[in-house]
C-alpha cells in the first residue's frame, strides 16, 4: 500500500470522526437548548457542516468517480434544503406565538405582519364617478 493511500484513508477517518463528534454536539444543543430558535440553529449549523465533513472523509475514502458524484449530490441538496426547513420551522413558531418577541434584538418580520393593507381603489372612491372637491 503506497503511503499517499494510508495519508488519504487516515485523513478521511479523522474527517469522518470530527463530522460525526459535531452532528452529537448538534443534537446535544437541540436537547438542552430553551426555544425553538435556539433548537432550529443547532438542528442546522452544526448538522450542516458535520454531515459535509463525513462526507468528505467518506469521499477521501472511496476515491471512485461515481461515489464522489453521489456524495456532492448529498453535500449539495443538504447545503439547500437544511437551512431553508430550519428558516420554514422558525417562521412557523414566530407566527403562531410560540417566540417571545421581547427576547429578540431585531423584529423584522414585525412590521411586515403588521403594516396596513394598501387601500384599494373602489374602496376610495375613485374610478366611480366621484367628483372630487
Amino acid at each position: 500500500m503506497s503511503p499517499w493511500i494510508q495519508v488519504l484513508d487516515t485523513a478521511g477517518a479523522v474527517l469522518v470522526l470530527v463530522g460525526a463528534a459535531i452532528c452529537l454536539l448538534g443534537v446535544a444543543g437541540m436537547l438542552k437548548l430553551p426555544d425553538v430558535l435556539s433548537r432550529s440553529h443547532a438542528a442546522t449549523k452544526p448538522q450542516t457542516l458535520g454531515l459535509l465533513l463525513v462526507l468528505a472523509g467518506v469521499g477521501l475514502r472511496l476515491r471512485g468517480g461515481m461515489d464522489l458524484a453521489t456524495l456532492g449530490l448529498i453535500g449539495f441538496f443538504q447545503l439547500m434544503t437544511g437551512p431553508v426547513a430550519a428558516h420554514l420551522v422558525a417562521r412557523s413558531a414566530y407566527r403562531t406565538g410560540q417566540i417571545e418577541r421581547g427576547e429578540l434584538l431585531f423584529d423584522d418580520l414585525d412590521a411586515q405582519l403588521t403594516e396596513p393593507e394598501p387601500r384599494r381603489q373602489e374602496d376610495s372612491g375613485e374610478g366611480r364617478g366621484a367628483t372630487p372637491d
